[in-house]
């Protein structure tokens, strides 16, 4: 495994909209997530949040400050986080990890009231869980019925 490189987390900006157009994921990883050019992002409360390497994006998530949020958490400070990919031809390289890692710090800074995050990921998505699980998100046992089946609910406390 190569050496991962220090990355940031920043909010999307037109400048990444080429690169993360031709983020590719392979087809077992599609089923559980968007490709960045599939998301629509027009709605108030919808933050688009690129992983940048040296700069340059490899990865993407959006974080809800919605309504949608209440599905998953009765926190009026949670946000829930959706979409996260990092780019076929940058996996392995940990940056899944270390954006997630970063994740506290980042919202700590730019959305002072938000004090939880929460997500659910399909139970079929093992290497998704275990990454959670090891950047502090918890499993509470909460199960909701989604469009592929089963999802785990998880909670991450900032």
């Amino acid at each position: 495994m190569q050496k991962t490189n220090a990355i940031e987390l920043v909010h999307f900006s037109k400048n990444f909209v080429d690169v993360l157009n031709d983020f590719e994921l392979p087809e077992e990883q599609c089923q559980f997530t968007a490709l960045p050019k599939e998301i629509s992002i027009e709605m108030v409360g919808q933050y688009p949040i690129v992983i940048l390497s040296d700069n340059v994006p490899v990865g993407f998530f959006v974080l809800h400050a919605t309504e949608r949020v209440k599905e998953y958490s009765s926190n009026p400070k949670a946000m829930l986080l959706t979409a996260l990919s990092i780019d076929h031809k940058k996996q392995g390289n940990g940056y899944a990890k270390k954006g997630m890692l970063a994740l506290s710090e980042f919202i700590k800074r730019k959305f002072k009231d938000c004090d939880e995050v929460v997500l659910v990921v399909n139970h079929k998505n093992i290497p998704a869980q275990n990454l959670y699980l090891k950047v502090g998100f918890v499993d509470n046992g909460e199960r909701r019925m989604g469009p592929i089946g089963e999802q785990i609910v998880m909670h991450l406390n900032i």
